[in-house]
């Protein structure tokens, strides 16, 4: 009876080691957000957070605010930014992945205006401090 208790308790030991292995290689996969192509060819960006829908309608500055060429040289530096804090492993629990973001590509004036706007919405809700963000959007 002692044999097949200490069987038993040693295979429970190694089924438990086993399992902790699987979920420490989950942990350490690199979580990356990559701007893709929409069904009509253009860039689009989803948001999954419920909030960011009613920021863009109700508290974001227009798009016409804005133009093409501000909003691509923001966003490369708030994405750079965006990217350190991922990476130092500040602010786990708001920056969850890193984004991939080519200031080389034609994203186009709407996909520009809603990545500007996820680090003024991150800002307003989370009160995260963007060092690129504009003075006017930081007041928000």
């Amino acid at each position: 009876m002692k044999k097949i208790f200490f069987l038993f308790a040693l295979s429970l030991a190694l089924l438990s080691c086993t399992s902790q292995n699987s979920v420490a290689k989950d942990n350490t996969q690199k979580s990356e957000i990559k701007p893709e192509k929409n069904e009509d060819g253009e860039w689009d960006l989803d948001v999954l957070d419920t909030d960011y829908n009613y920021f863009l309608n109700a508290v974001a500055r227009p798009m016409s605010m804005y133009t093409e060429s501000y909003l691509k040289s923001r966003n490369q530096f708030l994405v750079n930014e965006w990217n350190a804090y991922y990476m130092s492993g500040r602010y786990r629990n708001i920056i969850e992945s890193s984004i991939d973001y080519n200031p080389n590509e034609n994203y186009g004036l709407k996909f520009e205006y809603k990545l500007y706007q996820v680090f003024v919405y991150v800002q307003w809700k989370y009160k995260l401090r963007m060092q690129g963000l504009s003075g006017a959007d930081v007041l928000r």
